[in-house]
């Protein structure tokens, strides 16, 4: 049996967004499981994307034969400003009745404007997460899942976890050993190590609101490897330990240790990729031996600091001539 799945795009759209996700349903086509992808626009005809390549023949939004998974792709625009009523009112019109509704990175914010999301955990590009969580508070918004799934929606992350989010839609319709092999295909993970936060600082507190937290957190930021127990701290704000852990929950939504974690790893993160030694990020950084940078390194990224420093610094094999 084919599966139709129908590709929402529009004028300034993410191409990757759609070829990616494509590419996985072709290869899952490719292996005896065919999809029958339908290029969808709120008016139809050509779109151009974002990198000003076209789209040609999409298929009115009104037209459309009734499809298996609708996906939304996304758009820098669509976190700017609320999506334009022709997008919202083909989304609407796509997911009526569809048993599965997708989106990638910021298509999730055509879906959460529809009310599609209320109550629903959901995800998108780490840089949207805060104003995704901020216009629409109903949503439950996880910023560092690759992908999630809630009854009949499922949302990613950013740009190339459209492929991610293909994969598990393929898994989910002719199981792994079918997605394992398009993945293989595609030489890609069929699940990746780590969420967004080994990309970027997705998880970043907002700036605290008082001169106390904000003098506090500035000279942590300024000396990670430095003295910042809860005790110490606390001295040198000159309150109680009670009182700035209070501080912390109220203006950041986090504990002070589990900040100052955050701020540790950040710059282990960053030392790595400047070329110093595992042992020499953990000195630096405050985390203190290689067991503890390992363990935070597994806690938070899913994956190890040697790992890290190799996926992120050369394109490179391990092992290939320079």
């Amino acid at each position: 049996m084919t599966l139709r799945v129908a590709f929402l795009v529009f004028d300034g759209v993410t191409l990757l967004d759609v070829s990616g996700p494509s590419e996985v349903l072709h290869q899952a086509g490719r292996l005896g499981h065919p999809y029958t992808p339908v290029l969808v626009s709120p008016g139809g005809g050509d779109v151009t994307t974002a990198s000003g390549l076209a789209l040609a023949r999409t298929v009115a939004a009104a037209d459309v034969e009734p499809v298996h998974t609708l996906v939304v792709a996304g758009a820098d625009l669509l976190a700017e400003q609320p999506p334009g009523e022709e997008l919202l009112e083909a989304a609407a019109t796509l997911a009526e009745g569809t048993p599965r509704v997708a989106s990638v990175c910021s298509g999730a914010f055509v879906l959460a404007e529809l009310g599609l999301l209320d109550g629903r955990r959901a995800t998108t590009h780490w840089r949207h997460a805060k104003t995704l969580a901020r216009r629409y508070p109903r949503v439950h918004v996880e910023p560092d899942a690759l992908h999630i799934r809630d009854g009949r929606y499922v949302t990613s992350a950013g740009i190339s976890a459209g492929i991610d989010l293909a994969l598990a839609l393929v898994e989910d319709d002719h199981g792994a050993d079918v997605a394992r092999e398009a993945a293989r295909e595609l030489v890609v993970f069929m699940q990746r190590p780590g969420g967004q936060s080994q990309f970027s600082t997705a998880l970043a507190t907002p700036p605290a609101r008082s001169d106390l937290l904000g003098s506090l957190t500035a000279s942590v930021l300024a000396d990670p490897a430095a003295d910042h127990s809860l005790p110490a701290m606390a001295a040198s704000a000159a309150v109680s330990t009670r009182h700035l852990t209070r501080l912390f929950q109220t203006e950041l939504n986090t504990t002070p240790a589990r900040w100052v974690e955050r701020v540790r790893l950040d710059r282990a993160q960053q030392l790595l990729l400047d070329g110093h030694s595992v042992t020499s990020a953990a000195l630096h950084s405050g985390l203190g031996s290689d067991e503890s940078l390992r363990r935070t390194f597994a806690r938070h990224l899913g994956t190890t600091p040697t790992e890290f420093r190799r996926r992120f610094t050369t394109t490179r094999p391990q092992g290939s001539p320079q």
